[in-house]
């Protein structure tokens, strides 16, 4: 996923340097192992949405910037709102969880062409599409704005 961002970003000659992005991309899902996801071999105890917020803490605690833990926080499914937590009753403490800076978005864009289950190659558009359209509506319009910002096919 790391190799899809960065050739993302010199592809459309993006203003961000090539080690933030690998850094934010290397460490997004570093608070998985604390989810209960037997499927993909992690056994904590919090539920499996829980993991870009227990990764963002995880990342402060450790010291990393705070632009790396937001990444974390910030790159599921495609962003989280507020509305999202109270009306799908998400196990999230109230917030928004949307990826707001270019690198944010980045990541989160690049992160839905890959599953951490399988053989971990990268998803075609129209897979990575249907599977934001199943998420929610809202998932879905999210994802294609990103895709008209970042857009590989």
């Amino acid at each position: 996923m790391a190799d899809l961002a960065l050739e993302i970003a010199s592809r459309r000659n993006l203003p961000l340097a090539p080690e933030d992005i690998e850094r934010a991309a290397m460490l997004h899902d570093i608070g998985i192992y604390l989810t209960d996801a037997p499927d993909i071999d992690c056994h904590g105890t919090e539920p499996y949405i829980m993991h870009g917020l227990l990764g963002g803490a995880l990342l402060r605690s450790e010291g990393f910037s705070e632009e790396t833990a937001r990444v974390a926080e910030r790159h599921t499914g495609a962003g989280i709102t507020t509305e999202d937590i109270e009306r799908q009753n998400l196990p999230l403490p109230p917030g928004d969880y949307m990826p707001e800076t270019q690198l944010e978005r980045l990541v989160c864009y690049a992160d839905k062409f890959y599953s951490k289950s399988g053989e971990m190659k990268r998803k075609p558009f129209e897979k990575v599409k249907a599977s934001m359209a199943r998420l929610s509506a809202g998932s879905l319009e999210r994802f294609m704005k990103l895709h008209e910002e970042f857009g590989i096919e």
